[in-house]
Order: C-alpha cells, then structure tokens, then sequence
C-alpha cells in the first residue's frame, strides 16, 4: 500500500472533532434564551397557585410540602422519618457524587452517549423516573388524612379504614435481609462476570449497594401496598 493510500485510510478513521467554542456553546446560549422567553411568557399568563395565609386553628387536609420535597413525604409512609428525611437523601447525594469515580470511561472525558455508558445511564433514568413518580403520587394521589386515591376517585374524607400493619419477625427480617443482599451481589457477578471484573472489586461493591439500597426502597413500598407490611427489620435504634 502507498503511502497515499495510508494516509487517506487514515484521516478516514479519524473521528471528526470540533471546537466547543463556538459550535456548542453558541448553541447552548440560544438555547437557554429560549428557555428564558418561553418561562416569562408562561408565568406572565399562569398565575401561582398561592393560596390564603395558613391558619393554625384550621389545619390543612392534606396538609402536603413543596411539589420537590412531595418525593420526601411519600417516602415518610414506608420508612422512619429519620430514615426517609436523611438517610435516603444522604444516600442519593453520595451516589451521586460516586458516579464519576465507580463509572470511570477509558475513552477519556466527554463520552456520555447510551451506546458507551448503557448501565451507567438506565441506572440513572431509573432513579431519576422513579422520584418523579413519588412526586406525582404525592401531588395527585394523596386526599385526605394522607389516604391514597386512584385520578380517577374523587377525594372523600370518607374512606374505607386500612387494614392493620404488621412486621415481620426479626429473625425473619434479618434473613430476609441476608438473602437479598447476599444474592444481589452474587447474582450479577455471576451473571455478568466480564461487567464485574471491568469495575473491580471495590467499585463492584459500591455499585451494587447503592443499587440495591434503591432498588429495597422499591421493595419496601411493594411490601407496603400488597401485604400490609410496616417494618422489615425492628431494633430499639431504627426500623426498616
């Protein structure tokens, strides 16, 4: 082969590359005076949905948070206060911050798309959705004395009363416990072996805890709508 024709395969496998200025910053700022136009010119039509002075001596029913702190005060019917007003959202802001340390990509910065980063980002779109849906239930699922209604029930201070709760054993709930952890690590390292060993075991470890504390919170709210269960896990410190 010619040293032309090197030459020409070459610059063919090259990935073409371009400034970020002005080519995506130009374009971000655009972009966010769109965003700008588009948001005064809805609150210029939209009013807030402020409401009279509050009145201790007449409480509101449901008395409900900000819209984002909606995903917070859901989370209070399956879990402690303590657990659900700092332990979860002490939880999110450190996985958070982990992500660039456990999901390190060895193309160098700047490689973000689906294709690269597949677990990485259905992990994220996943907790992401799901704090939404808390929000959603919340704002639009929750009458009276914090009841649960369908959209399309009609809130009624008249509701049926909730069967009683109960909690497992602790006996039971520890073993429970043991065995969704002990699995949930062992599983996709088993299953997914070459994913494993590409993170390591440290961030294997970080990785799949933090998924599995996300993914029991789900557990826990099923436990709660399906088979009225209250606690897991029951000590004279904390409650799961």
């Amino acid at each position: 082969m010619s040293n032309h024709a090197e030459a020409e395969v070459a610059n063919n496998n090259k990935t073409e590359k371009v400034f970020s200025w002005p080519n995506l910053v130009a374009k971000e700022f655009i972009a966010a005076i769109l965003c700008t136009v588009i948001l005064l010119v809805y609150s210029y039509y939209v009013d807030a949905p402020l409401r009279e002075l509050a009145n201790p001596g007449e409480p509101e029913n449901p008395a409900k948070a900000p819209w984002y702190f909606l995903g917070l005060q859901e989370i209070l019917v399956y879990f402690d206060p303590w657990i659900a007003g700092v332990v979860v959202p002490s939880i999110i802001i450190v996985g958070l911050m982990a992500i660039p340390y456990i999901d390190v990509n060895p193309k160098g910065n700047g490689g973000y798309c689906f294709r690269e980063r597949k677990f990485a980002i259905t992990v994220f779109l996943f907790g992401f959705i799901f704090w939404y849906v808390l929000i959603i239930v919340g704002t639009y699922m929750r009458g009276p004395f914090w009841a649960f209604f369908w959209p399309w029930e009609t809130w009624s201070f008249d509701f049926p009363t909730p069967p009683p709760l109960m909690s497992l054993p602790n006996w039971l709930g520890i073993f429970a416990l043991l065995i969704y952890f002990g699995l949930g690590m062992l599983i996709p390292a088993v299953a997914f072996w070459k994913f494993a060993k590409q993170l390591g075991f440290i961030r294997y470890n970080i990785t799949m805890s933090l998924l599995l504390l996300m993914m029991g919170v789900l557990v826990k709210i099923a436990l709660r709508l399906m088979f009225n269960i209250k606690y897991i896990l029951q000590t004279p410190w904390f409650n799961i």
